[in-house]
């Protein structure tokens, strides 16, 4: 099997999931399998102590980033994988884990993929979904809150504290890697975005399927 490997990265709350999920509702649904970045979380026991007692989520260590290397070169080269669980509230991976079959176009989401050189350099194209700073703090916010079991002050000191210095030492600067920068202020602009990735992604299959 032919797979194309498509990343797509972003700071936090930048809508890079919500552009996922629309790409795997549109017709070419059952050409496309997905990995995200932020099911990789080490166990806190497992992080190096400086980032565990910081709780810094953001920074690249505390993603196994073998384990998940290692499961991009099984799907790209037509293996499935057992991808692992992470719980968001609990801050550890679950027991189970959720199989994952090849299929010809892969896309990978996460913050920091195009920030680790090892995950950047299999991705044979890269999107960076940008949106302001402020509209993806309040997305996070909504998002950690109803859907993590987060507290509004948390969310804010994390923000503070890691998310943003992180996102400006590694994140932002990994924008440089992208082929495409996706614009993401509102509803009707990852709408367009969508639109615009189908018809590269139709062509990417027709490109692999051609004789």
């Amino acid at each position: 099997m032919n797979v194309t490997v498509i990343g797509i990265a972003g700071g936090t709350g930048s809508g890079k999931s919500s552009l996922v999920q629309k790409l795997c509702s549109c017709e070419l649904c059952d050409s496309i399998t997905t990995l995200a970045h932020d099911h990789y979380y080490h166990n806190p026991e497992d992080i190096s102590p400086v980032v565990r007692e910081s709780e810094n989520w953001d920074h690249p260590d505390a993603i196994d980033n073998s384990l998940f290397i290692k499961h991009l070169d099984e799907l790209t080269q037509g293996r499935g994988i057992e991808r692992p669980e992470y719980c968001f509230k609990e801050h550890r991976r679950k027991s189970s884990t959720v199989l994952v079959a090849p299929k010809p176009i892969l896309i990978v989401e996460g913050i920091l993929l195009f920030a680790i050189p090892e995950i950047c350099n299999r991705l044979r194209w890269r999107i960076f979904v940008e949106a302001p700073p402020d509209e993806r703090v309040l997305r996070r916010l909504l998002r950690d809150t109803t859907e993590r079991g987060r507290s509004v002050e948390s969310v804010v000191d994390q923000y503070r504290k890691t998310a943003q210095p992180m996102h400006d030492l590694w994140i932002e600067p990994s924008r440089n890697h992208a082929h495409f920068i996706l614009p993401n202020i509102n509803s009707t602009s990852i709408d367009n975005g969508c639109e615009i990735l189908r018809g590269f992604l139709t062509e990417q299959l027709s490109q692999a399927s051609s004789p």
